[in-house]
């Protein structure tokens, strides 16, 4: 029952209207006095009513507030921790005074209590007690008002994709967290999947998918074949001309022993290593190799050697020529030599902690030899075409890890005015047409990327234009910055297990492109692109709450030279150019902000997050207004996500 209204038992009989009742008197006074007794009753009796009855409407709806209020505030944390927060109490607690405060309507006795239930919601009972006016005279002299309540947070058919920020600086730790920001961010998903899942109501689909970002996305085994070019350029090399030439080449030959001794090492004197804290010096020295220290220090054999006496002579004997047949055809010119060596020389060798002093002697050791001349080719040194070279990629995916360059576009001197039929990568609905490759995607192939004309160390000059040359030019679609992020997950549903097991794939890497995550995060989650089938509301009746969640640990950081979603921009040059009137990074923040309206054309609501970073205002203005929030830790994430949850759910009376 939510309501009850009880009358208190009176403290007198009715013996008097018995009596009254058996009178056979005809005194008509006293009939009319004792009809006043019924009215009497009956209006008190209605006047005391209607009070109660407002009292119980009124307290009814304070109980209802209450356990709403306190529902609201609770959030996941009950889920987690199976415990109301007294936080959450307090709310309830305090909604429910403001509705029916202490002595409305005369009322005593005020009491509310909430409890948790075990499906999560809140439920309460509250009583209070009505004095009657009236019918007190009667001996009726309080009525006992009690309602019950409950209050559950539902979540209808969602789908949420998470498109996130996956890049190198996500290995760090936040400040006074214990957790980098990448496994801080894993058990708040977790959290997050778990409270989402702990209020969902029978028959009601709730889907997850993911995007990691960094320079590019990992959405191959997403991609049907024909959605994928045969053959792609890109920036390379192709081998030119070989060429030799003939230099000298020497050689010793015919060693003979004639006469003295020495040669063999002896142990002449031992002391101690000196140990040394640090890494040891480049190249190291004499037994500069790490001791017992690790990493933290090394040994090291500081003593100079003993003077050297060791003298050594060469001398020509004779010399002969002759034909040489080659390749390369000439002379062949032998020095018939003698070497002769007398002294001692001394070298160090470290033990552990002992260094160990040897002495090698000569007593007029002669050996006779022959010194070889003859010309000889050099090896072949091969000279390099770098250009954008065509490939043949039909079997992208056994050769690839999944992820893609973009299909075409061009670059936007106009953000309010963008024709999407140029900017295709920007068209998130677009189906490829297999016979237009220009609608298409292209696999990543980092081993084939060069980029003119920069060495391996990053030195030298970014040349757009055709270039020849001996030299091994970077290859920087292997460099840090270029690096491939976890495949991506379209929207399904998924348990703990299977969250848990995704998670697992998310790694630190790479550099941070908004725009590429942000595509494809709205890629998948359209109800009208790529995949539309599979993102059908459930039914007619029962609409899809689309979500998509953006969060990000890091500014726009990329590089010209980097091997992305776009090639290396410096050489490409398909959405940018050295002379272009937006820096890159501005580019990257203005197409973030391009594509996310075009999300939310969509009917899809989006939430930004900044992870240990503050926002900028192409981010804020893409999530609007109460849909964007700024974590400086772990602790601030968790709220971020508990909010969004709030939003996402729909919270009601359940009785």
């Amino acid at each position: 029952m939510r309501a009850g209204v009880t009358i208190m038992e009176a403290k007198t009989g009715a013996t008097f209207l018995h009596r009254l009742g058996r009178d056979t008197s005809g005194n008509t006074l006293a009939l009319m006095a004792a009809a006043l007794l019924p009215l009497l009753g009956m209006i008190g009796g209605g006047v005391d009513m209607s009070r109660a009855y407002l009292a119980q409407s009124r307290l009814q709806q304070a109980c209802d507030a209450g356990v709403l209020a306190a529902r609201k505030r609770l959030g996941s944390e009950a889920i987690i921790t199976g415990e109301v927060p007294q936080e959450a109490a307090d709310i309830g607690q305090r909604f429910f005074n403001l509705n029916f405060r202490d002595g409305n309507y005369g009322t005593e006795d005020r009491d509310f209590q909430m409890f948790l239930e075990a499906d999560y919601s809140i439920s309460g009972e509250a009583s209070v007690t009505v004095p009657t006016a009236v019918m007190n005279v009667f001996g009726f002299e309080t009525i006992d008002i009690d309602v019950e309540c409950e209050a559950i947070l539902n979540f209808q058919n969602l789908d949420l994709m998470m498109v996130l920020d996956t890049t190198g600086s996500m290995r760090n730790t936040n400040a006074g967290d214990t957790m980098s920001r990448m496994e801080s961010m894993k058990q708040v998903i977790r959290d997050f999947h778990a409270e989402i899942e702990g209020n969902k109501a029978p028959g009601i689909r709730i889907r997850y998918g993911f995007v990691p970002y960094a320079s590019n996305v990992n959405v191959g085994h997403l991609l049907q074949d024909n959605w994928v070019v045969q053959d792609w350029t890109y920036q390379s090399r192709e081998a030119g001309s070989s060429t030799t030439s003939v230099y000298t080449h020497n050689y010793t030959e015919n060693w003979v022993h004639v006469s003295g001794t020495g040669g063999t090492p002896v142990l002449s004197s031992t002391y101690a290593a000196t140990y040394v804290p640090g890494t040891p010096p480049s190249g190291g020295g004499t037994g500069d190799t790490g001791g017992s220290g690790g990493s933290s220090g090394y040994y090291t054999c500081p003593n100079a050697n003993p003077p050297s006496t060791y003298d050594v002579q060469y001398e020509v004997l004779s010399t002969t020529t002759e034909p040489y047949v080659g390749p390369p055809a000439g002379e062949k010119k032998t020095d018939h030599a003698r070497m002769t060596e007398n002294g001692t020389y001394h070298y160090q060798s470290r033990n552990g902690t002992t260094c160990e002093v040897y002495a090698v002697s000569y007593n007029n050791k002669v050996h006779t030899y022959d010194h070889v001349y003859h010309p000889a080719y050099s090896s072949p040194s091969t000279e390099w075409i770098y250009r954008p070279v065509s490939m043949d990629v039909s079997n992208w995916r056994t050769e690839t890890a999944g992820c893609i360059e973009e299909r075409s576009t061009y670059e936007i001197d106009d953000y309010d005015n963008i024709d999407l039929t140029r900017a295709l990568d920007l068209d998130i609905d677009l189906v490829p047409d297999p016979s237009d490759p220009d609608t298409q995607w292209r696999p990543r192939y980092p081993d084939t990327i060069f980029v003119r004309s920069l060495n391996g160390s990053g030195d030298g000059s970014i040349t757009p234009e055709e270039v020849t040359s001996t030299s091994n030019f970077a290859q920087t679609g292997n460099w840090w910055f270029s690096s491939c992020p976890a495949p991506a997950r379209q929207l399904a549903e998924m348990d703990a297990a299977s969250l848990d097991a995704y998670l697992a794939t998310l790694s630190p890497e790479s550099a941070t492109y908004h725009d590429i995550g942000m595509i494809w995060g709205g890629r998948l989650l359209s109800p009208t692109g790529l995949f539309a089938s599979q993102n059908q509301d459930v039914a007619v009746n029962k609409p899809t709450n689309r979500n998509l969640i953006f969060l990000t640990d890091g500014q726009t950081e990329p590089y010209d030279i980097a091997y992305g979603a776009y090639g290396v921009d410096a050489l490409d040059q398909r959405r940018w150019n050295q002379g272009s009137g937006l820096t890159l990074t501005e580019t990257v923040e203005q197409r973030f902000l391009a594509v996310c309206k075009e999300v939310k054309k969509r009917n899809i609501t989006v939430w930004v997050i900044a992870f240990g970073t503050d926002l900028n205002p192409t981010m804020t203005e893409c999530a609007g207004n109460g849909r964007y929030f700024e974590a400086s830790d772990a602790a601030q994430l968790s709220d971020a996500f508990k909010a969004i949850a709030k939003s996402l759910g729909d919270l009601r009376i359940s009785q």
